[in-house]
């Protein structure tokens, strides 16, 4: 514990004028009231109020606070009464121990009726004089810092209302340090093993990148050097909470997260923040719908400064905030700003809100509120930036994550409703479904009896429930197509083992899977969830082994004499699984093609060149080109995406041809390099599943035959 010397010291670093001896006889008294108390921990119980006053001085904060830090348990832990604290400290200093108290004693997560009176009361406490809060916040902080040595049920109790309640407070006060400290603090209680996991993710990152921080920084000054532009300039990895958040967001893992980083840039002069954000996007390119001014446009707790996302390094995505040096102690502090002390006198800061103005903008709606709910909603539309509230026309409250759309609100309400949706309005205007909702918004469905979910609403929707919901009647309505191509699939790899398929082999596979019966394994099959091979596993699990036989290419066909040689047709371009036959031709050998090639009819009455053939039932390695007819939709990153998708079936692209070209589409040919025919209806599946992908279809060149 600091003594009373540091603590002074502490305060007089920004307030050389402050009352020494008031603080002297707070902290004298407060010691004396607590004497022969503990904390968990052991330790006496005054270090507790101790280190809040320690923080609040990092908020520059007046004699008036520091004191109530000091003594802001005394009346309800000890035998101090509030009459007796008026009498030594002043009617100031009573009333704000005594509103802390007050604040203390309030179960914020209790059930809802109660909950929503201790709001209330919390927000009344607040209009009367914010620094009250301020000193709760302080207080919250250093407790969940000592926390580990409370019973885990207290701890855990202890970290969710501090995620729940008091850490978006303090991110609605504008004390954006503050919130990011208590959440992370919180985190580490509530997910231990999500926060260490980040961590060694990010050690990791550091030892194979090296210090990408300390280069940024360089890079970023040294752009500012050749403007002529003086700043400071810091950077830092974000939060492992801020992190997780962002990964349960965006669903996607550590290594696809590119904007972990995040740099400040501190100038002199709001002219200077614009020169730095030209310069920061003249070296870097920067990432469209990732920029905000506002100094321009201002929140509503004073919070000023430019937002910017560029591609920094290695095409790593780095946030850069830029802001005046009063700008960043508003950010840093955000209302309490308005108290802060330099060089003895309360800090002039322009930016600074009017914390009875900002309080009463909270305030005055709730006297208003009829009813708990309604209250609590107000309070939570107030309080969490993070999500967004929008109302039915009823009046109704649909809470969603920020970034969510009228189809998450649809199927918020209704799964039946989003899975009907046509359109949308909101605030009585006709918008696209795509449109993201802001809070306070009064959103109207319009649905339409026939409607089905369409496969582009995936990437539209930002709830888990709506893409869940949309997967699920996607994959209903596509059930039929599904174990029609399944049944298709199964075959291939029944024949491959020189077995046939049958609804019986199939039930008796279902059975031994623990799945509903022969059209849910055909219909996983056809949907990629299940594959073929496991189901021959399953059935014949000796045939299984040795269809793992690696087959050389000049083995692939079966039915040729040893000294015959063997072509694909280029018409048909036959894959190993497919049913075929040979045509003979005079010192050339065998050409093979697809039993349903057009170009056979032909030599229909040529029996004697005909050759009953079959593929192998091994493993093909061997690649075999086929050309796919695509039609794509004319927009970026498109063609790009869709070269990613095969590849990431383990194919390859030979050549790639534009048949037409439209404003709105492309056509083209792709040959792709396959091994078998499983594997093409691999390819063609995940293709067909991209909603720019309009059509694909096998390519079939009568011009190419033999």
């Amino acid at each position: 514990m600091i003594d009373v010397d540091d603590l002074i010291a502490l305060v007089r670093n920004y307030n050389p004028k402050t009352n020494e001896g008031l603080i002297r006889e707070a902290f004298d008294y407060g010691q004396r009231m607590h004497e022969g108390q503990f904390r968990h921990s052991g330790e006496p119980y005054f270090t507790h109020p101790v280190a809040v006053a320690a923080i609040l001085t990092e908020m520059q904060l007046d004699d008036s606070t520091i004191v109530t830090a000091l003594l802001h348990d005394v009346i309800e832990d000890t035998r101090s009464t509030y009459g007796e604290v008026v009498d030594r400290f002043g009617f100031e200093i009573a009333e704000l121990v005594d509103g802390v108290t007050k604040l203390t004693n309030l179960q914020l997560t209790s059930t809802e009726t109660k909950q929503a009176e201790n709001f209330r009361k919390l927000f009344m406490a607040m209009s009367k004089d914010l620094r009250v809060i301020l000193v709760k916040l302080a207080d919250r902080l250093h407790n969940m810092r000592t926390i580990k040595s409370m019973r885990h049920e207290k701890q855990v109790q202890k970290a969710r209302e501090t995620m729940d309640i008091f850490a978006p407070l303090a991110g609605r006060m504008g004390m954006q340090w503050m919130r990011e400290e208590l959440e992370d603090l919180a985190f580490q209680v509530l997910n231990p093993d999500g926060r260490r996991s980040i961590i060694r993710r990010f050690v990791t990152l550091q030892r194979e990148t090296g210090d990408v921080i300390d280069k940024i920084t360089t890079d970023i000054r040294h752009e500012l050097d050749k403007v002529g532009i003086e700043a400071e300039v810091f950077g830092r990895a974000k939060k492992p909470f801020s992190i997780w958040r962002k990964m349960q967001e965006k669903e996607m893992g550590f290594s696809r997260l590119s904007d972990i980083y995040g740099f400040r840039v501190i100038c002199n002069s709001e002219m200077d923040c614009y020169g730095v954000l030209g310069a920061i996007h003249q070296r870097w390119r920067a990432v469209p719908t990732r920029f905000k001014d506002y100094i321009s446009q201002p929140k509503s707790n004073g919070y000023r400064s430019i937002h910017t996302t560029v591609s920094g390094r290695d095409g790593k995505r780095v946030e850069v905030q830029i802001r005046t040096r009063e700008m960043h102690e508003v950010a840093e502090t955000g209302v309490a700003a308005h108290w802060s002390y330099r060089d003895g006198v309360r800090a002039e800061n322009r930016f600074a809100v009017d914390p009875a103005r900002w309080i009463s903008s909270l305030t005055e709606r709730f006297h208003a509120a009829e009813d708990h709910d309604e209250f609590l909603e107000a309070v939570k539309l107030e309080m969490y930036q993070d999500q967004v509230f929008c109302f039915t026309p009823k009046g109704d409250v649909v809470k969603l994550p920020k970034g969510a759309t009228p189809l998450d609100f649809a199927y918020a309400i209704h799964t039946r409703i989003g899975d009907s949706c046509v359109g949308a309005k909101v605030d009585a205007i006709r918008v696209p479904l795509w449109t993201r909702l802001k809070n306070g918004q009064s959103v109207e469905i319009l649905t339409a009896e026939g409607q089905r979910p369409q496969a582009t609403w995936i990437d539209i929707v930002a709830t888990g429930r709506a893409k869940t919901a949309i997967r699920r009647s996607l994959r209903e309505e596509d059930r039929e197509r599904f174990i029609k191509l399944g049944r298709e699939l199964a075959r291939v790899a029944f024949d491959h083992v020189g077995k046939r398929v049958t609804d019986k082999a199939l039930a008796t596979a279902a059975r031994q899977m623990g799945l509903a019966g022969s059209d849910e394994v055909l219909a996983r099959l056809g949907s990629a969830e299940l594959t073929a091979r496991k189901v021959v596993e399953t059935l014949y699990p000796e045939l299984a082994r040795h269809r793992g036989e690696e087959v050389e290419a000049q083995r692939a066909v079966v039915g040729l004499s040893p000294e015959q040689k063997y072509a694909r047709a280029q018409c048909c371009q036959p894959l190993p699984g497919e049913r075929i036959v040979g045509i003979g031709y005079s010192g050339r050998g065998v050409v093979i093609h697809a039993i349903d090639c057009p170009a056979l009819e032909e030599f229909e009455s040529q029996n004697d060149r005909w050759v009953d053939l079959h593929w192998h039932s091994g493993v093909h390695r061997a690649v075999n080109t086929v050309s796919f007819d695509m039609t794509i939709s004319n927009d970026a990153g498109v063609l790009g995406r869709i070269c990613t998708l095969i590849g990431e079936q383990k194919a390859n692209i030979s050549d790639l041809r534009f048949v037409d070209r439209k404003p709105d589409f492309y056509r083209l040919i792709v040959d792709v390099d396959l091994r078998d025919v499983e594997h093409m209806h691999a390819v063609m599946l995940g293709l067909e599943a991209d909603s720019d992908v309009a059509s694909i279809v096998r390519h079939r060149d009568l011009g190419r035959r033999p």
